[in-house]
């Protein structure tokens, strides 16, 4: 049995407050997180949750993940930038041209974001959330989507995508060129071991994947590994 996908992780210096930008945004219940800080609860069950967990470190660079939102028409692009930017989203420049037909947007943390524009074949039936695009390596997906046991939907030149069989948002890593590494990554991925595994076998088959561990904190319910590319995520060993 493989691990789940059980929250795409932020941290955020105002956790509550940008749990409830995104609630706005995406129209999702904000809930306790009994480990820490707050989540989002999915609207479907093919869908993760979304945390929101407190760390002061300052955000130094561009993320390595960030959400690409998905829109049925022009209008329907524009009106989710207007809720965006009513919330508390700004416009951000991350190096994009004007030829580009979706629009940058960064959360009150600057967390980068994409508002796509209708159209998008790649991201139809996703849903709003329509990825998770994600700089790595072709090497990294094949690794999260042997960890995951989500099936590759793309395999192209050096980009990857995976995404669960009941559907949902998508996984993308787009291959070279390769982003700077700024250190601790502020969106991270946090996995839960099925019921029926021992938390211990799944650190040993993620290991044998290709992961690495980084830290292990059992008062914090959770152990800290790096996949191939170096990016950190957690396994929640907690119940």
């Amino acid at each position: 049995m493989t691990s789940r996908l059980f929250a795409v992780s932020f941290d955020a210096s105002q956790p509550r407050q940008l749990a409830q930008f995104w609630s706005g945004l995406l129209g999702r219940e904000v809930v306790d997180d009994p480990h820490d800080g707050f989540l989002l609860r999915p609207a479907e069950d093919s869908e993760f949750h979304i945390r929101f967990a407190s760390n002061q470190q300052p955000k130094v660079v561009q993320n390595r993940m960030h959400f690409d939102l998905t829109s049925s028409s022009l209008e329907d692009q524009q009106q989710t930038v207007a809720r965006a930017l009513e919330l508390g989203a700004r416009h951000a420049d991350i190096g994009q041209g004007p030829e580009i037909d979706h629009v940058v947007l960064a959360d009150p943390e600057g967390n980068e974001f994409d508002v796509i524009a209708p159209g998008n074949n790649f991201l139809a039936g996703c849903g709003f959330v329509g990825a998770l695009a994600c700089d790595g390596s072709q090497k990294v997906g094949y690794f999260w989507s042997e960890a995951l046991g989500w099936p590759l939907v793309w395999d192209q030149g050096e980009e990857t995508a995976i995404q669960s069989p009941n559907g949902g948002t998508k996984i993308t890593w787009g291959g070279p060129p390769y982003m700077p590494n700024g250190g601790r990554d502020r969106v991270r991925f946090d996995l839960a071991p099925a019921v029926d595994v021992d938390p211990q076998a799944e650190v040993d088959r993620l290991l044998s994947l290709g992961a690495t561990r980084v830290d292990t904190d059992p008062t914090a319910g959770r152990l800290v590994l790096a996949d191939p590319d170096g990016a950190e995520f957690s396994l929640l060993t907690s119940r």
